[in-house]
């Protein structure tokens, strides 16, 4: 296995990256609407539907985490990337443009001084927040998904709590085997076992994996996926349970085809971003940069940076090389 991982390591990686970050722009622009609504507004949608389409925090924290990891190493400590966020994401005008509430609300409490856990302690700790990011864990980790869930963990607990967490470290276990060969059963059995089984999160996934073995493609499995999942009874779209859970089916349901799978995600709506950003980053993780549509891969290799601005420029594919180094120099042992 480590001769495969090592041949296929780079490919891998930064499929993982583009796979999320062309899923994260491609849902963009649905974020929030409901799969009737986006269907009368613009049918089924098979591509950008703007020109200047572009990824949103989901990708810009994925590369700040990235940067992260390459600067400290493995044995990063849960209060270095608080005081990241601090010195990095924090601006005096208290403009977080894209931020989500959970970013907000823990940046408000890193303020006031409180340390990880208690900073991811708040109203809206259960957020997508982590989960939308959390392809690097897996990258680093390859093949060793209760190492890439720990990190994970440490990460998390400086904006989120409980199920927040929860999802984070099944998208970074499913990455990580993912990068490793596994097939999506792997994947999905991987992502379940790092996690309470009685937590909410567990009970979307194996639900979400039901319903996707019984469709015939991802974008048939968007009603039933929505009917089954989506909490459209309270305020907002970016739960963890929901968008985890609701990414897990449209892998099952999508049988590894990259387009289908994505655009299913991007239809359906909710946190459809994240949704698309999930499914892509574990899916890309699998198939390797190479076997993604690369006109699509190329919209997304310079970072914005409208929320996290110490990224904007940034390069993709230089991010993949960082996190593959850090993979071949530490992640890789015992694997």
């Amino acid at each position: 296995m480590v001769k495969m991982i090592q041949e296929h390591l780079s490919d891998r990686i930064s499929g993982a990256l583009f796979g999320l970050a062309v899923g994260d722009a491609l849902g963009a622009d649905t974020e929030g609407m409901a799969p009737e609504s986006i269907a009368e507004k613009y049918g089924y949608i098979q591509d950008f539907l703007r020109p200047d389409q572009a990824g949103t925090d989901d990708t810009e924290f994925t590369v700040f985490y990235a940067q992260l990891l390459s600067q400290y190493g493995l044995s990063i400590a849960s209060d270095t990337i608080a005081e990241h966020w601090v010195k990095d994401i924090y601006h005096n005008s208290q403009s977080y443009k894209g931020a989500g509430f959970s970013e907000a609300l823990a940046l408000q409490n890193l303020l006031k001084g409180l340390k990880p856990p208690v900073s991811g302690k708040h109203i809206h700790s259960w957020s997508d927040g982590l989960a939308m990011c959390a392809s690097p864990f897996g990258c680093v980790y390859p093949g060793q998904p209760d190492k890439a869930s720990e990190l994970a963990k440490t990460f998390g607990q400086v904006s989120h709590a409980g199920e927040g967490i929860y999802g984070g470290q099944a998208v970074a276990a499913a990455v990580s085997v993912a990068i490793a060969g596994a097939t999506i059963q792997e994947i999905c059995t991987a992502a379940t076992q790092v996690i309470p089984s009685d937590s909410w999160t567990a009970f979307n996934i194996q639900k979400a994996i039901k319903i996707g073995e019984q469709s015939d493609s991802a974008r048939s499995a968007i009603m039933p996926l929505y009917a089954a999942l989506a909490c459209d009874y309270y305020h907002w779209a970016d739960l963890a349970p929901e968008a985890v859970g609701l990414a897990f089916g449209l892998l099952v349901a999508g049988h590894g085809v990259y387009p289908e799978t994505i655009l299913a995600g991007v239809n359906l709506g909710r946190d459809s971003d994240t949704i698309a950003a999930i499914a892509g980053g574990i899916l890309g993780a699998g198939l390797g940069y190479a076997k993604l549509p690369q006109a699509w891969c190329e919209k997304t290799e310079a970072i914005p940076g409208r929320c996290v601005r110490s990224v904007a420029g940034v390069s993709l594919r230089k991010t993949a090389e960082l996190l593959a180094e850090i993979a071949e120099s530490g992640g890789m042992t015992n694997v």
